[in-house]
């Protein structure tokens, strides 16, 4: 079974959407993968994992976006309306990553998590290669998060 997700990013308090409409606000935990900290906005509930990093004119350099999935599955991701360029690591329920994609913006393409996987997190594309990590290597943080809704 394959889900698919439409990426996006529900931006910061205040940050405003095209046209002027307030983002809703998502709660934010840390996460680190090996020395790097990261600090990623949850997106656990179906709404906010279908909207994901949409509209989203940039990203900071070390911030992201953890989707909790409600089950173990090979989830996939797409850039509909996504603007900003992103790689997107799965990974599974201890926070290993199985796979890791670069995804372009505005882009239907699916991509999808190799194995089973439980989570998804999103950063600037190329954050992962340059930082070394690749599949095999975990995320620690991700036994915190809110469980998925």
């Amino acid at each position: 079974k394959q889900t698919l997700v439409r990426l996006a990013l529900i931006a910061g308090a205040a940050a405003p959407f095209p046209g002027g409409a307030q983002q809703q606000q998502l709660p934010t935990m840390p996460l680190n993968a090996g020395i790097h900290l990261i600090q990623a906005e949850v997106a656990n509930t179906f709404d906010t994992r279908m909207t994901g990093l949409m509209h989203r004119k940039k990203l900071g350099a070390n911030s992201g976006m953890l989707f909790v999935f409600p089950d173990v599955t090979t989830h996939c991701m797409w850039m509909k309306n996504t603007f900003v360029p992103l790689s997107v690591a799965f990974m599974d329920e201890q926070g290993t990553i199985v796979s890791i994609h670069d995804m372009q913006p505005q882009n239907e393409t699916s991509h999808c998590a190799a194995k089973p996987a439980r989570f998804a997190l999103e950063m600037n594309q190329g954050w992962f290669a340059k930082k070394g990590i690749k599949a095999g290597a975990r995320i620690g943080g991700v036994d915190k998060a809110p469980p998925p809704r």
